[in-house]
């Protein structure tokens, strides 16, 4: 413990030469006679060692009597949560929140907490979801409060709830997303209670926000590992409540993998997808897309399943399908229209590289690839490698060097016609001027018509380009107009 508390100390210590702000604080509310602690993850983090960006405090001051007071210190303050309890203020580039010491209670029908102020520390550390975030530090002396051992917890990475795990989640439920979520993030192991409440309160999610459950969700899988998270959250039930396509793959075989079934294979295609943000070019930072595409890509399989003849197992269209009810999933977390139709699309897409075979494809069938693809092009392609779980060495490898091939097609494709911008070679304008007609639908088939020369033949000189064009107008029965 001596070496524990020398370490806590050491941390405590930089992150007070690190941010003077924290002083500044403390001088500002000790003036004014009120107390003010840093609270939560902010104390977690430090001792962790992470970046610590936005800071949290707890104080006895009420939100009228901080607002005044931080407005004539801060660079910017709001109030939107003062109904809750909370003032936030930016101070430099740093964001701070300072909240009344309280107590939250849910109703078992709200998806709100009624909230209680607290009359000291240690009963809003009471009410605090879990004891790694119950620590805090005064800062009018520096002094360490953790009277419910979270710097133990911490340092053997256990998840504790400070009271009854059945009273904290019960108050909020959305901790126990939460737990999940800090398995992923900090790798800790939740305590057997807490996973026996999660368990038998799963229905509590329910009244839950899906904006509050999507944002948690987002987080979890941002994490580093998001896989054991996830695992603990079908485990328990409470993936069934927001998320329950992805339990329903556990009853399926993938008829590709037959040593796993489509959940296994689903979670090793996350670890794979995230592993080649930086291992495949062009790297790219954590990305949501490509994680929880990923994540759905095969969720079309249960509702597609077919036995065929002879014993074998088919899910025909299965992309096509998972497409569909990835949306719909998505539509129901509220996530934005952006950011859905970029993971449909990769569902959707995912497939597609299988018919390329040893690299049948012909020039015109790749830039369709790459046209389809569009500005997910770099996702697909990494998505599209992760797909692949065969244990299988030489046929893993086959299927690597097949990618490669691809890839390097696209790539020379892409240099000698801008493939990622492939249009027709001649715009509108000019497909009126040739034929003579003003804008219309004739317009819109024949900008379409010369876009799929384009694909199957590459680019052509303008003069080509015309000919092409009329030829196809006189085959739609449209005479010699514009020549």
């Amino acid at each position: 413990m001596a070496a524990l508390h020398l370490a806590r100390d050491a941390a405590l210590a930089k992150l007070h030469a690190d941010l003077p702000v924290l002083a500044e604080v403390g001088h500002l509310f000790d003036a004014a006679g009120f107390e003010v602690d840093l609270v939560g993850g902010s104390v977690r983090d430090a001792i962790l060692d992470r970046d610590v960006v936005d800071l949290d405090f707890a104080t006895d001051a009420r939100p009228e009597q901080m607002l005044p007071l931080l407005r004539g210190w801060a660079d910017a303050v709001w109030d939107v949560g003062a109904r809750f309890g909370t003032v936030g203020a930016q101070k430099a580039d740093l964001k701070l929140e300072f909240t009344t010491y309280r107590t939250d209670v849910y109703d078992p029908e709200s998806r709100k907490p009624e909230v209680a102020y607290g009359g000291d520390l240690l009963s809003d550390l009471g009410r605090r979801d879990f004891t790694v975030n119950a620590m805090a530090v005064r800062l009018s002396d520096g002094a360490f409060i953790d009277p419910y051992d979270g710097l133990l917890d911490l340092a053997v990475k256990r998840l504790r709830t400070p009271g009854s795990a059945y009273h904290s989640f019960s108050d909020d439920p959305l901790r126990m997303m939460r737990a999940a979520r800090f398995v992923s993030q900090l790798g800790m192991s939740v305590d057997p209670e807490a996973v026996d409440a999660m368990a038998n309160m799963a229905e509590r999610l329910d009244v839950i926000s899906a904006e509050r459950v999507r944002d948690e969700l987002v987080k979890l899988i941002m994490a580093p590992t998001p896989r054991p998270g996830l695992q603990l959250l079908v485990d328990t039930g409470l993936c069934q409540r927001f998320l329950p396509e992805l339990p329903a793959l556990s009853l399926e075989i993938d008829e590709h993998h037959r040593h796993k079934d489509v959940y296994e294979h689903t979670l090793t295609v996350l670890d794979q997808a995230i592993a080649l943000e930086t291992s495949h070019t062009p790297v790219i930072a954590p990305d949501f897309v490509l994680r929880f595409a990923a994540l759905m890509h095969d969720v079309g399989k249960p509702r597609t399943r077919r036995l065929e003849p002879g014993g074998g197992v088919s899910f025909h269209h299965h992309e096509i399908v998972g497409a569909k009810i990835t949306r719909k999933r998505m539509r129901a977390l509220r996530f934005d229209t952006r950011t859905t139709d970029e993971v449909c699309q990769l569902v959707a897409l995912h497939l597609r590289f299988h018919g390329y075979g040893g690299g049948e494809w012909t020039d015109s069938a790749v830039r369709r690839y790459a046209r389809d693809a569009g500005d997910q092009l770099v996702r697909l392609h990494k998505l599209t490698r992760a797909d692949s779980t065969t244990r299988n060495r030489r046929k893993a490898a086959a299927l690597q060097r097949t990618y490669d091939g691809l890839e390097a097609r696209i790539a020379e494709l892409a240099e000698a016609e801008e493939l990622a911008a492939v249009r027709p070679d001649l715009d509108g304008n000019q497909i009126m001027q040739i034929l003579g007609i003003g804008p219309g639908r004739e317009v819109g088939q024949a900008y379409n018509y010369l876009l799929e020369v384009r694909l199957e033949h590459g680019p052509m000189e303008p003069e080509q380009a015309r000919e092409v064009l009329l030829t196809w107008w006189e085959q739609q029965g449209s005479g010699s107009a514009g020549r």
